[in-house]
C-alpha cells in the first residue's frame, strides 16, 4: 500500500550484489509510477527512467531542456512506487563538475538506485541521431570524478555513458568509444553505458576491454541492432534497457483509440485491448486501503 517498503538504500544494496553475479539484469522504461508497478509484477530486474521519456512526457525534445528539479522529482515518484531497483538518465549531470555533485545528491535523496552521466557536448541530444558531439576525454573524467566524489551511499551506481562511438565511422569510433570507456573506468565510473553500439561484435569488443558491468540499450529504430536478451546474456552484457517502448506502445495504442472514436464515435471495438477496471484496482492495491478505512474498498467489480 501507498510506497515501496524495501528502502533506497536496500534497492542499491540488492542491485550491486546482483551485478555482481553476472547474470544480465532486465530494465524495461517506465513511463509514469503506474507503468513501474506493472513491470514490477511482471516479473522484471529493475525499472529504467529514460530522459527521453521524461522529455516527451513534458510534450519536449531530448535536447536537455528538461531540468534536475523535473527530472529528480519524476524520478522520485517513480521509484517510490516500486520494489526494484530504478536507474535513471541524468543526461550530462546537469552543468559543470559542481552541478553533476548536486545531481547525485539530489538523485539519492530521490531513492534512486543509479544513474548515467554521459560525455555529449551541452546542449545535448538523442543518442541515436547523428551530429552528437562529445566533450574531451578530461572534461569527461571530471564528471565521473564529481559524481563519484558527491556520492553518500557507496552502492548508488554512478554510470558513465560514452557517445563517442558515434563520433567516427568504422573502427576508429570503436576504437575512440573503448579508449574513452577505459579512462572513464579509470576516473571512478562503477558501470559504463556505450552508447550506439551497432553490431553484437562491438558490445563483444567493449566487454572484452573493460572489467565493470555494461548496459545495452535496445532502442527502436535507432542505430543498434535490437539483439534479444539471450543474445546479450550470451556476450556478458550485464543490463539491458527498453528505453523507450513501453511509452511508443501506449502511444501507438492511444492514437489507434483516438481513430476508432473518429470513426466509430465509441470504443466497443478496441475493450479487448484495454486494461481492465479489476486489474487496475489490483495493481494500485486497491484492497489494502481497506485496513484503513472500510470505506474505501466496499464493492465488487465484475468481469
Amino acid at each position: 500500500m501507498l510506497y515501496s517498503r524495501t528502502t533506497p538504500e536496500e534497492k542499491r544494496r540488492i542491485l550491486r550484489e546482483r551485478l555482481a553475479s553476472g547474470e544480465l539484469l532486465r530494465f524495461p522504461g517506465a513511463f509514469n509510477p503506474l507503468s513501474a508497478r506493472l513491470i514490477e509484477r511482471k516479473g522484471f530486474d529493475g525499472v529504467y527512467i529514460s530522459g527521453a521519456v521524461l522529455a516527451a512526457d513534458l510534450g519536449l525534445p531530448d535536447i536537455g531542456l528538461t531540468t534536475l528539479t523535473e527530472v529528480a522529482g519524476r524520478g522520485e515518484q517513480i521509484a517510490r512506487m516500486t520494489e526494484l531497483p530504478a536507474i535513471i538518465d541524468a543526461d550530462t549531470g546537469f552543468g559543470e563538475p559542481m552541478n553533476v555533485a548536486r545531481t547525485i545528491q539530489t538523485l539519492e535523496n530521490a531513492g534512486i538506485a543509479g544513474c548515467h552521466i554521459e560525455d555529449q557536448i551541452n546542449p545535448k541530444r538523442c543518442g541515436h541521431l547523428d551530429g552528437k558531439a562529445v566533450v574531451d576525454g578530461d572534461t569527461a573524467a571530471k564528471r565521473i570524478r564529481a559524481a563519484v566524489d558527491a556520492r553518500r551511499d557507496a552502492n548508488f551506481l554512478i554510470m558513465a555513458r560514452t557517445d563517442i562511438r558515434a563520433t567516427a565511422d568504422g573502427p576508429r569510433g570503436m576504437d575512440y568509444a573503448i579508449d574513452r570507456a577505459k579512462a572513464l573506468v579509470d576516473a571512478g565510473a562503477d558501470a559504463i553505458f556505450p552508447e550506439a553500439m551497432r553490431t553484437l561484435e562491438e558490445f563483444e569488443a567493449m566487454r572484452k576491454a573493460v572489467d565493470v558491468p555494461l548496459l545495452a540499450n535496445m532502442t527502436e529504430f535507432g542505430k543498434s541492432e535490437l539483439f534479444s536478451a539471450q543474445q546479450l546474456a550470451d556476450i556478458g552484457m550485464n543490463i539491458v534497457i527498453w528505453p523507450v517502448s513501453m511509452l511508443r506502445i501506449a502511444m501507438g495504442a492511444t492514437g489507434r483509440a483516438l481513430d476508432t472514436l473518429h470513426e466509430e464515435g465509441r470504443l466497443t471495438s478496441r475493450l479487448d485491448e484495454m486494461q481492465h477496471r479489476a486489474d487496475l484496482y489490483e495493481l494500485v492495491d486497491y484492497e489494502a486501503y481497506n485496513r484503513f478505512d472500510s470505506g474505501v474498498f466496499n464493492f465488487t467489480v465484475e468481469r
